[in-house]
């Protein structure tokens, strides 16, 4: 299967991000305070202290560490040592993903804050900064069209042509937005009333949208299209639905076409993520994916045209994919059994 011409875009620069904070990641000193470390490029270790106002939010009182949230935020500071703590962070995980393989860095800061108006000036913050260190273009990832901007008026000094995500029939104005900042998108295979059903609705609404942008002038290696992915332990016939809306829109549209998108979106809730994210992305290279959301230094799309899937686990973890295992139930009994290591 051809993966050189793979465009990943690397997911991992998102306010959503957590860590245990009984994890091997948080620091604890003897006064008091919590770290998150980390290592730099170099493998120095690293410190990013976690601030007051954190330890007051809900995710810190259930012992989840917000790590990127709290890297975003420092960027607001009025401390230069602090603002130097949060650029750090973020330039390390930059880089990461960029030696790694990611083609694209998408960002997203809409949990920072509740308010508008923080959110915009982070999205812009985290722009600039992380455009000191990428050699490669971002990708803009919000709910909310204001925040997109913002981001991408960060971006309009920068040579590099930046990607929206991502551009659905609900959202018209972003379509604009493209245009104005000469952007890429990725754009969904919904309609204005909802998510797919099935395979046809996601190649009635790839066709709608298609059509849509390339009216626009956008051509079709400019259009990144998320065909849709859905948790597999919520219906057996999910995968089945995304495989076959790929083939049939990569038989109607040729190469030129990006199709894939968040392809960890499979494995939510499920137990051995990456092992059903490796057999999910070998499926999807077999129907004509070619770009996808991932984190490549989890991913390594090397070894993906190398795994056995003749094995007992991918085998399992292909099955579950495909529509013959209802409910997961003979995944899930093969990890409690301990035959998914």
């Amino acid at each position: 299967m051809e993966t050189s011409n793979f465009v990943i875009v690397g997911e991992n620069i998102h306010a959503t991000r957590s860590l245990k904070l009984n994890g091997k990641r948080i620091t604890h000193t003897d006064e008091g305070n919590q770290f998150i470390n980390y290592l730099d490029k170099s493998n120095t270790p690293q410190l990013m202290q976690i601030p007051e106002w954190f330890k007051k939010t809900q995710p810190y009182s259930q012992g989840q560490i917000k790590h990127f949230m709290i890297a975003i935020m420092n960027l607001r500071e009025a401390d230069l040592n602090i603002r130097l703590e949060g650029e750090k962070y973020i330039q390390t995980e930059v880089e990461k993903q960029i030696k790694a393989g990611a083609n694209y860095i998408d960002i997203n800061i809409d949990e920072v804050h509740y308010d508008l108006n923080i959110q915009k000036d982070c999205m812009a913050k985290v722009v600039k900064i992380i455009q000191k260190y990428s050699s490669i273009p971002l990708s803009i990832d919000s709910s909310n069209s204001e925040i997109i901007e913002s981001g991408l008026k960060a971006c309009a000094n920068s040579n590099i042509k930046p990607m929206i995500n991502s551009v659905a029939f609900e959202r018209p104005e972003v379509f604009d937005m493209a245009l104005k900042y000469q952007a890429k998108i990725i754009a969904m295979a919904t309609n204005e009333s909802g998510m797919p059903e099935s395979a046809k609705d996601r190649v009635d609404n790839a066709v709608k949208i298609i059509e849509k942008a390339t009216s626009l002038g956008f051509s079709l290696n400019d259009i990144y299209l998320d065909a849709i992915i859905f948790p597999i332990s919520v219906n057996a016939q999910y995968g089945n639905h995304y495989f076959d809306a790929v083939q049939e829109i990569r038989n109607q549209y040729g190469k030129e076409l990006y199709i894939g998108m968040g392809l960890s979106n499979v494995s939510f809730g499920m137990p051995m993520r990456k092992l059903i994210n490796q057999a999910f992305i070998y499926l999807g290279l077999k129907s004509g994916i070619n770009a996808g959301i991932l984190d490549p230094v989890q991913i390594k799309l090397n070894e993906i045209n190398n795994i056995d899937i003749n094995s007992k686990k991918f085998e399992l973890a292909i099955n579950m994919l495909t529509g013959k295992d209802e409910f997961c139930m003979n995944y899930l009994k093969a990890y409690r059994d301990g035959d998914l290591n």
